[in-house]
């Protein structure tokens, strides 16, 4: 079948086994063309190997393996980011906190951010590329993941320094304070993550975010008053159902603050905005 499959065979094959457009994706990745060459070209042919990769991951993704992985790459924002296994994909919910971030970072003139849990560095590389004139510091405990941000950066041609380490520990140990905090740590319920279709490829420490899923907002928010400056912003992503509780916990830490949680595009509760007096 190989020699002889065309691209409407290929589409054809696809219909019942996944979303046509990721189909479409798939295949104009694996032979180098842009979707409108696809539709206009149907009966042009694949070659053996172009045949046998597409096929292969078809199957991948008929399985379940999100088609970001297989590509290597997912849009977020205005650009487009590596990813692999080690990293959580970057979701549109999580723009958020960036284009919140952006917006308030351009009534400054000097500013330290830090991104705590960067993964594949989206949201710190994204902020950096707008808002070239700040300081801006990632940090991730997964090695794995760090290299994948820091090829991210790179790619980007943006500054970021990078730290290894848990949450804030590595700001502490190197007594730097920040302006803008940034995080999307993992909130997903431990019994709940095993549940779910993602656990099977995405990274189980990006995910798991203790019993109620606020394990490590908890810890964050336990260390970021040692380090916060006057006037911070603190932008943490949450699941849909800890508005409550995490607008709480932010309130506990941070009294005078200002508190607030904003809904993503779906109306659901997204993020903690904690605003800090000057």
């Amino acid at each position: 079948m190989s020699k002889k499959l065309t691209i409407k065979a290929a589409l054809q094959l696809a219909q019942s086994r996944t979303e046509s457009l990721d189909a479409q994706v798939l295949l104009g990745a694996v032979l180098k063309v842009e979707r409108a060459y696809l539709l206009a070209h149907p009966e042009a042919v694949l070659s053996d190997d172009q045949a046998a990769q597409y096929l292969s991951q078809l199957e991948r993704l008929a399985a379940g393996e999100p088609l970001p992985y297989l590509l290597g790459r997912r849009a977020f924002y205005d650009r487009e980011f590596w990813v692999s296994p080690d990293v959580l994909i970057p979701r549109p919910e999580t723009e958020l906190l960036v284009q919140t971030a952006i917006t308030w970072a351009q009534k400054k003139t000097k500013l330290m951010a830090v991104d705590v849990g960067t993964g594949s560095g989206a949201l710190a590389v994204t902020f950096a590329a707008n808002v070239p004139a700040a300081h801006v510091v990632a940090v991730d405990v997964s090695p794995a993941a760090l290299d994948i941000a820091r090829r991210n950066a790179e790619q980007q041609g943006v500054s970021v320094t990078f730290f290894q380490g848990d949450l804030l520990q590595p700001l502490l140990a190197a007594n730097l304070r920040f302006d803008l905090l940034l995080a999307n740590l993992p909130y997903i319920a431990s019994d709940v993550v095993l549940g779910l279709d993602v656990s099977c490829y995405e990274p189980h420490l990006a995910l798991d975010g203790g019993a109620d899923g606020l394990d490590l907002v908890r810890q964050l928010l336990a260390q970021a008053p040692r380090l916060a400056n006057p006037g911070a912003l603190l932008l943490l992503e949450i699941g849909a159902d800890q508005g409550a509780a995490a607008a709480d916990l932010a309130q506990q830490t941070f009294p005078q603050a200002a508190v607030q949680i904003e809904p993503d595009l779906a109306g659901l509760d997204r993020m903690v905005r904690i605003q800090l007096g000057d």
